[in-house]
């Protein structure tokens, strides 16, 4: 029956995710031309409230446990588990003080309304991930942006989403990069369960009545702990809290 009921709902939800992407893609281009950074940013923000909003429709609920750990007015390497697109919309507003920027796959780029104009013009870094020489110094570039101006940036170091919940092992390369260029940064480790169940029975329909969790675990200054320690307590932390 709750499948049956999914049917019908995700046409809902989907019709009001691209309204909203869509309707957002020239909100961001004034921000962003006329009048800056900030604007845009916060543009890019309340684009993610209705999104999460919107998720609401299929009975989602939000549980962002440990925002008290979230440090103010630093530059944040944020590492995560990664499920579905829904970690990202849920990073993007309930951490939105902490500017967050991705390490996303190039191909995001072009193509997707809001969200490709984001990546390419928000600070974000594109990456190729079959070309180690385009990727690197994409990721240099946006770990010296946000050591230098207190901003976050957000990696899933297990490259592709979990369909099941159990997570892969980490790559490091992306990490070890962030280390080296953003040494005044705190590795913040986040905890994504259930996102999912959002997405089990594939893109459509989408399960019902998900109780999204994000675990905000305390931060880990770079500048006091060597990159293999750094790496493997941040892996350690967030796999302990994943709920299968």
């Amino acid at each position: 029956m709750k499948k049956i009921l999914s049917y019908p709902l995700s046409i809902v939800y989907y019709i009001l995710f691209l309204l909203w992407l869509l309707i957002f893609h020239p909100i961001q281009w004034v921000c962003f031309n006329a009048f800056g950074y900030n604007a845009h940013r916060i543009s890019v923000a309340y684009l993610n409230w209705f999104l999460v909003r919107t998720a609401h429709v299929l009975g989602t609920t939000y549980h962002i446990k440990g925002i008290e750990n979230l440090p103010e007015n630093k530059p944040l390497i944020i590492v995560a588990n990664h499920q579905s697109l829904h970690d990202i919309t849920t990073i993007i507003w309930f951490l939105r003080k902490a500017h967050p920027k991705f390490i996303s796959k190039i191909e995001l780029g072009k193509g997707i309304p809001s969200v490709s104009y984001n990546l390419k013009y928000g600070g974000s870094a594109l990456i190729d991930r079959k070309d180690p020489k385009q990727a690197l110094p994409e990721i240099k570039k946006v770990a010296e942006l946000i050591n230098t101006n207190n901003y976050s940036v957000v990696i899933f170091p297990e490259g592709t989403r979990s369909k099941t919940g159990t997570p892969k092992p980490f790559a490091t390369n992306g990490l070890k990069m962030l280390y080296k260029f953003a040494p005044d940064a705190y590795f913040l480790p986040i905890t994504i369960n259930n996102s999912w169940k959002i997405t089990k029975f594939g893109t459509f329909p989408l399960g019902l009545g998900v109780k999204l969790e994000l675990i905000i675990h305390k931060p880990m200054k770079v500048s006091e702990h060597n990159f293999e320690e750094l790496v493997e307590k941040t892996e350690n932390t967030i796999k302990e809290y994943i709920k299968i």
